[in-house]
Parts: structure tokens; C-alpha cells; sequence
């Protein structure tokens, strides 16, 4: 795949999205299903990747340029996740108070409802492939409830998800 068109391809997910993993449903369906230069495994490296490295959540979309491309597609990356931030400075001068009325806000609600409807369509495929086994799967829920149903840090259960990962796979 050719750089600039991989950097056109972040740059609509991230343009088209509120951040997060809100881009994810573009990204994979322009780099998996449509182009095909991604596998879902490692789509799922890429958001693994993404949440365990400081910053925003949108971070994954480096990785993921890093899968397709090596450090060109990381460069390439980098500047898909960059670019709105610089756009985004001359457009809310432009817009100004305009911005705050009524009709704008229910607008970005109900995007923001898309997105979440958009994210759990393009979560399963994902959680298809990394749910490999018994294991995985007994992981996978408990970390949802403790983190649905307690304060419990996240950074905790990610950690003793990972090292009951690691004793499974030592057993």
C-alpha cells in the first residue's frame, strides 16, 4: 500500500471519529475487509499496543501504520493522529460561539451514539480472534465486571489479567 494513500485512510478515521476507538469500525473495515493489508489479530496488537502506551487512546492508529507500512506507515500514522489537532485550531476560531448552540450539541450526541453503536459492531470480529480458549474467555469477563462493577483501578486488572495469561500459558 502506498504511504500517502495509508495516511489519507488514518486521516479519514481519525478526521471522521471523536477520538479513541471511536475510529476503530473505519480502520478496520478500510484496512481489513476492503484492502486487506491488516489482519484482525493484528489490528488487535495494534489497539493492545495503543492502550498500554501513554496518551490518547487514538494512539493505536500508529501501530496499526506500523503493521501495514514498518516506520514509514508509523511516520504515517503519526501525522494521521496530528493532523486534526492543527485543523481543528483555525475551525473553532472560524466557528466561534456558533459552535455552542443547541443544534450542535444534539448533533455531536447523537454521532457520538453512532460511534458507540459502531464500536461494539467492529468489537466482535476483534474479540472473536483473541478469545482463543477457555481461559481467555473466563479473563476476558471477569476483567469486565470487576471494572463494570468496582473502583478497582484498571491498570490492576490489566495486570492480573496478565499474569493469569502467563500462568495459563505456563500450564
Amino acid at each position: 500500500m502506498k504511504l500517502w494513500l495509508l495516511y489519507l485512510l488514518l486521516l479519514k478515521s481519525t478526521l471522521t471519529t471523536f477520538g479513541g476507538l471511536s475510529s476503530l469500525p473505519v480502520v478496520r473495515n478500510d484496512l481489513v475487509v476492503r484492502h486487506r493489508v491488516l489482519t484482525d489479530r493484528q489490528l488487535s496488537a495494534a489497539v493492545a499496543a495503543g492502550g498500554t502506551a501513554p496518551g490518547p487512546n487514538g494512539s493505536y492508529i500508529v501501530s496499526v501504520g506500523y503493521f501495514v507500512a514498518g516506520l514509514p506507515g508509523a511516520a504515517a500514522g503519526c501525522l494521521a493522529v496530528m493532523t486534526p489537532a492543527f485543523l481543528i485550531i483555525p475551525m473553532l476560531r472560524y466557528l466561534g460561539r456558533r459552535a455552542q448552540s443547541p443544534v450542535v450539541e444534539s448533533v455531536i450526541e447523537t454521532v457520538t451514539l453512532a460511534a458507540a453503536g459502531l464500536v461494539v459492531t467492529a468489537t466482535v470480529p476483534l474479540a472473536r480472534d483473541s478469545l482463543t480458549g477457555p481461559l481467555s474467555v473466563v479473563v476476558a469477563a471477569a476483567a469486565f465486571f470487576i471494572v463494570a462493577l468496582t473502583r478497582l483501578a484498571t491498570i490492576w486488572v490489566m495486570l492480573g489479567a496478565a499474569l493469569l495469561g502467563l500462568a495459563g500459558a505456563l500450564v
